[in-house]
């Protein structure tokens, strides 16, 4: 089934126009509606240079070797930094002639958009001479396998991977013709950073890094990245509070009558009969949400703050 492409992009985000609606200041609100680690990882005190000199090499080369030590990335596959997974999901198509690309939906729409920007056909259920397979899928968490990656040219986007880095498939980055595709604004919750990573064989990365062009990574960017991805006690921290997060926030859920679908421990989905009214109910109190226009029952919610759930439960009670 060919998918269609919509003219204008869902995402989560949006606050400032739930402000046009609902009032409050941007500062009353708490943002459920993205993926992101409310609880982000401590920008380190960076050196004066960042700020003053074009990125040099040493610096990226530190943020490969971190990136490749804490990913486990096979010794034949290459890494590039890029300034956010988004502008390689723009930039990946144009790898090859354009065909017919199966992206198993519903996913994250900026893979379908920019396929079809550049002239293939984006298809559901049908095999094509690529596909896209977003591991853990959002918004349900769906897990794919290294059974479902036979295409020619195989993109898994791993964004919301590194909760659950036991199920990275990672170890097909050096196979040719797959793309593993990792975000730092999630799980490190520095969204604002725009810092991503495209992890395959080198001729794949080398033709993407022209695309890009020079210093693509800011300096900034390039040195919290490397202190982030060395510092791995924090990673296993941070993945058990957002396992233990996540089932508080299910709970939650569930007891004012929503069902879990599935998800991540950076988000969660539930069935909740009538996404719109429970949006607009959590909105009430300045808390915004994500619907979706393909399902009337779906509400995705990311988790809150440590000072957010209170509101949160006073809301749904």
């Amino acid at each position: 089934m060919t998918t269609p492409v919509p003219k204008s992009r869902d995402h989560g985000g949006g606050v400032d126009a739930a402000l046009a609606v609902y009032g409050g200041a941007r500062a009353d609100w708490i943002d459920l509606s993205t993926g992101i680690n409310p609880a982000p990882y401590p920008v380190p005190v960076l050196s004066r240079d960042v700020w003053t000199v074009l990125p040099d090499q040493n610096a990226q080369q530190a943020l490969t070797d971190a990136a490749r030590a804490f990913w486990r990335v096979p010794d034949g596959a290459a890494i590039l930094a890029a300034p956010g997974a988004s502008a390689l999901i723009a930039r990946i198509p144009a790898q090859r002639p354009a065909g017919r690309v199966q992206i198993t939906g519903p996913t994250y729409n900026e893979h379908a958009a920019a396929f079809a920007a550049a002239g293939w056909q984006v298809d559901n259920d049908r095999p094509g001479s690529a596909r896209v397979m977003v591991h853990p899928n959002n918004p349900d968490g769906r897990m794919w396998s290294a059974a479902d990656a036979t295409a020619d040219l195989t993109v898994i986007d791993e964004s919301f991977c590194d909760v659950c880095p036991d199920r990275s498939l990672i170890h097909l980055a050096d196979r040719p013709g797959v793309i593993i595709l990792k975000s730092f604004g999630k799980f490190w919750g520095l969204a604002g950073l725009r810092l991503g990573f495209a992890i395959a064989a080198p001729g794949t990365v080398s033709a993407l890094n022209e695309m890009l062009g020079p210093w693509a990574v800011s300096g900034p960017a390039l040195e919290t990245g490397t202190a982030a991805l060395r510092d791995t006690g924090w990673a296993r921290t941070t993945r058990d509070r957002l396992a233990a997060d996540a089932g508080r926030l299910d709970r939650i859920v569930t007891r004012a009558g929503g069902h879990v679908v599935g998800g991540t421990t950076l988000f969660r989905l539930y069935d909740v009969g009538d996404a719109s009214a429970w949006q607009d109910r959590l909105a009430r109190h300045h808390i915004w949400s994500r619907i979706f226009p393909y399902s009337r029952n779906w509400l995705r919610l990311g988790l809150p703050p440590e000072d957010g759930w209170d509101r949160i439960q006073a809301a749904l009670t």
